[in-house]
């Protein structure tokens, strides 16, 4: 019988501590006579994520409830809800924002060899979106709002390849999305998939003379002129493969180089798509495949809405809801990369169920996902869960 550590400590060990510990010291997480350090705090918070918990009266009564085993879990001090919440509301939350990035460079080296998507793309590919985060107005004033809803934004760049979150940022919701295009550094030779709603030529004329390439969709009055067609094989779904130049006044004068137009039917769906792309080289049929797994994105969105707590909030002030942001897409890289290091074959949904109710357990990670007892996934989580399906 395994008599090591428990599962939840074995989970954390995962934790990169010399890069925690440099973030705090680097925004003095740990100053200003803060009674709860900002490991038990990061501690406490996945706890509630991998848990399940639904505030922090409950992630803190059910660590008291285990008060003889919170030193074997790594905890240092006892939980309260009183210091837990005050160190949400103003421990600077770009500690965690930064273990963050940290945790996406290991889980990128991790996942780097998973297969291409189409044969004549071997470069990375990224997709970039955003989605946004109700809040009640009168629980959180400091939010902007539109359309008299008040929301934050998490603007994401994600890895196609392991649907691993490469770079992410948050604002508010009168923010354009648009304007996330500024904060991206585009590696030189990529693939970048992006939004209708990030058409903007003068930032993708930035994106071309860095080198990376770009795929997005047209808008009906976006202005242009044929200079030739590319042949095209009609049984893969394209019905054109042009390269163009814009007409538009003001497009003209930003994106000066000329562009590739791309009009595809999806066979499943008889829909018509108009894409324009920087890349000369690779297939049309290519082009269209890749756009397509941009889906991926708005998979990924709606997975960490559905099985992490980033939906109802354990704090009403900016600091807090940031944190638990961060510390959600902390607690996510950190089972990715428990996932690739043991080699387990379970998707990311199947190891957080099994994980929610072996968290107290004594038992060795490998042993623990080769049972049988994984909860039968719910139906209409089916779709979501299959992105992370080896």
């Amino acid at each position: 019988m395994y008599q090591g550590s428990y599962v939840f400590a074995q989970v954390m060990e995962l934790l990169p501590r010399r890069e925690l510990t440099r973030f705090i010291m680097q925004y003095k997480g740990d100053s200003h006579g803060n009674r709860l350090p900002c490991r038990d705090q990061f501690l406490a918070m996945a706890f509630g994520q991998l848990s399940y918990r639904d505030s922090l009266r409950d992630v803190a009564s059910c660590l008291t409830s285990h008060q003889a085993k919170l030193y074997h879990l790594g905890f240092k001090h006892t939980i309260t809800k009183s210091t837990l919440a005050r160190a949400n509301e103003k421990r600077d939350w770009r500690i965690y924002r930064d273990l963050a990035q940290h945790l996406i460079t290991e889980a990128r080296a991790l996942y780097v060899d998973e297969p291409s998507i189409a044969l004549d793309i071997t470069s990375a590919c990224y997709a970039i979106d955003s989605t946004s985060i109700d809040l009640c107005l009168s629980l959180f004033p400091w939010t902007p709002y539109a359309n008299r809803r008040a929301s934050v934004k998490l603007h994401v760049v994600m890895d196609i390849r392991g649907s691993i979150p490469t770079f992410f940022h948050i604002t508010g919701s009168k923010v354009n999305d648009v304007n996330f295009l500024d904060d991206i550094l585009f590696e030189a030779g990529a693939f970048y998939m992006i939004d209708r709603g990030y058409l903007d030529f003068a930032r993708l004329y930035t994106v071309h003379q860095c080198g990376a390439f770009f795929v997005t969709r047209t808008r009906c009055n976006t202005l242009y002129a044929r200079r030739y067609s590319n042949p095209v094989d009609r049984s893969t779904g394209v019905l054109c493969d042009q390269v163009i130049f814009l007409e538009g006044v003001k497009t003209r004068e930003k994106y000066t180089d000329t562009l590739r137009r791309i009009k595809y039917r999806d066979s499943e769906t008889g829909k018509v798509y108009n894409f324009i792309t920087n890349n000369h080289t690779v297939s049309a049929a290519s082009i269209a495949l890749l756009y397509k797994h941009r889906w991926q994105v708005e998979l990924f969105f709606r997975w960490i809405k559905q099985h992490l707590k980033i939906k109802v909030f354990w704090g009403h002030s900016e600091n807090a809801v940031k944190t638990q942001i961060c510390i959600a897409l902390c607690t996510y890289l950190i089972v990715a990369i428990l996932k690739k290091r043991l080699k387990i074959k379970r998707n990311i949904y199947e190891i957080l169920q099994v994980l929610s109710v072996s968290l107290f357990d004594k038992a060795g990670l490998i042993e623990l996902f080769s049972k049988r007892f994984v909860q039968k996934r719910v139906k209409s989580f089916e779709r979501t869960a299959q992105l992370f399906d080896d």
